[in-house]
Parts: structure tokens; sequence; C-alpha cells
């Protein structure tokens, strides 16, 4: 066989090898991303045209996260939530659109004191995607309901069900049910889904 054909056959192998090892690590990258993301993985591949990409973005995020000094609330800071999240709900018969005003601002606040940037709405749906993807929907409806009540009038229900969405929000983000924060403030997670709202 002439040395230019095993050339071309060596480099041929080769070619073929390098794409398997690649489409390999494709699919390896987007069942991790599949599985870490859940519900926004579907969301930002349905939103980008281009799914690499999505893929792209996501990992943008997490590595955003990896840099935040994310860290749980003390006991003192769980009770002082916990009590403003029940006066909102109790002023909520008698002014419900200030209460899912107050519970917006109050669930910002408590993101800021966990260590999330608070720049804008945009940006906090990024951050909270990479740990807390399973409540991110709740946490959308209910601003989009906020949002659309200072144009349209929402009904006294669409408030409730606002309410009920920014609460299964809080005690994810207050119980720290979907992240485990290590001592140097470096976040890795546990997993689970946050409970059903309660009212």
């Amino acid at each position: 066989m002439p040395t230019w054909l095993v050339i071309i056959i060596v480099i041929a192998a080769i070619a073929v090898i390098g794409a398997v090892i690649w489409l390999v690590s494709q699919e390896m990258q987007r069942k991790r991303l599949r599985q870490k993301f859940g519900p926004e993985y579907d969301r930002t591949m349905e939103e980008n045209d281009n799914p690499r990409a999505a893929q792209r973005e996501l990992a943008a995020r997490e590595k955003r996260h990896a840099e935040l000094d994310i860290h749980p609330l003390s006991a003192s800071a769980q009770e002082r939530y916990t009590q403003q999240w029940a006066l909102i709900q109790e002023q909520f018969v008698d002014r419900p659109a200030g209460s899912v005003a107050e519970a917006d601002r109050v669930l910002v606040a408590l993101m800021a004191e966990r260590g999330y940037p608070t720049e804008g709405y945009d940006q906090q749906l990024a951050d909270l995607s990479v740990q807390h993807s399973q409540t991110l929907k709740h946490y959308r409806t209910a601003h989009d309901t906020m949002r659309d009540h200072e144009h349209t009038q929402a009904s006294t229900e669409e408030l409730r069900d606002a309410m009920v969405h920014y609460r299964t929000v809080f005690e994810d983000l207050l119980t720290d049910k979907t992240e485990k924060t290590t001592h140097n403030g470096r976040n890795t997670s546990k997993g689970g889904e946050a409970d059903a709202a309660r009212n």
C-alpha cells in the first residue's frame, strides 16, 4: 500500500474519532444541562433558534452563578422574613394589589440578602435558574400578573393566584430547599422541588 494512502487513511480515522468524541461530549453536555436546569432548559431551547447558542447561554449562567457569594439566611433573618410574609398575607383581604406588589418587593430583598444580584428582573431569572429552576415558572407567573395589573385591573382571584406563586418562590429561597451552601459560600445542588404553595 502506498505511503500516501496510509497517511490519508490515518488522517481520515483521526478525523472520524475526533468527530465521535465531539458528538459524545456535546450529548453529555446536553444531558447535564437538561438535568441541571430542568424546565428552564426546554424554555431556553424554545426561545433560541440555535441549540448550541442556547447551551452556551445556560453554561454562562452556571459560570456566573459559581462566582456569586450565595449564602443561607441566619435564623433571625428567616424569622424576620417569615413575619413580613405573614403580615403581607394578612393585608391581602384589604389590599390585594398592594400585597402582591409588597410580596414582589420582599422577595427581591430576600434574594439580595441571600447574595443574588438584583439589578434587573431578567438577570434575576437567569441567576435563579441555576439552582431554582423548578420554581422559576411561579416567579414569572406572579411577576407577570403584577406587571399586567398596572395596565389592566387583575381580578382578586388572579391576584390571589399571584400570591400563591410568590409564596412558592419565597419558601424555596427562604428555606434553602434546592441549594446546599458550603462554608466558603460556594453552592452544590441538592436537587428536589419546592413544596407547593399553601394559602
